[in-house]
């Protein structure tokens, strides 16, 4: 019974290990990003995405150049604007507050420019910044395809006029990097 036990307890420690290693590895795979928060306790990390080493970089890049807005006055500070609903379609989920950039709202994409920054109010009354948007006018887009970014292709909203694509760089979906819809986000 003893040996059983230490067999099982020893067995255990060496499982842990190795998925330390793994873990280690993974990071190391990826940059191992100091500006890379981890994840909510509760959540699995964002890196790697699982969509391959182009989307990786690209996400780390986005991470990059949107770190200075999780601090929500630094975005207004640059010029988004923020609208005061935080937008929801249970049992979906929510996308959360819009920081709109009017200035950045043209035919052209910009993975370190993104046109509206997508936060969650804490209860405390800030601001959590969970991802972004990428937008085109539908005016503003000549071409019959699709625009795209991060090899995705942006949806189109006839309704609100835009081409658009969310991206959870800062907070994980269970939906998807690219859904439209957090289901961990709330409002």
């Amino acid at each position: 019974m003893k040996r059983t036990i230490r067999a099982t307890t020893a067995l255990a420690a060496l499982v842990c290990a190795a998925l330390t290693v793994a873990a280690s590895g993974q990071t190391m795979a990826t940059g191992g990003s100091k500006s890379t928060p981890p994840p909510m306790a509760d959540e699995p990390p964002i890196l790697p995405t699982g969509l391959g080493p182009v989307i990786d970089r690209d996400i780390e890049t986005l991470r990059a150049a949107t770190q200075r807005f999780k601090v929500a006055s630094a975005a207004i500070a640059e010029g988004y604007v923020a609208e005061d609903r935080c937008i929801a379609y249970q049992p979906h989920g929510a996308m959360g507050y819009h920081f709109n950039n009017s200035a950045l709202k043209d035919a052209v994409l910009d993975i370190q420019k993104p046109e509206v920054l997508v936060y969650e109010k804490a209860p405390d009354g800030t601001f959590r910044l969970n991802g972004v948007e990428f937008i085109v006018p539908i005016a503003a887009w000549t071409k019959t395809e699709p625009p795209k970014i991060m090899g995705q292709d942006l949806k189109r909203a006839d309704s609100l006029g835009i081409w658009y694509l969310h991206v959870w760089n800062w907070r994980y979906s269970p939906s998807g990097l690219f859904a439209d819809w957090n289901p961990r986000v709330k409002c």
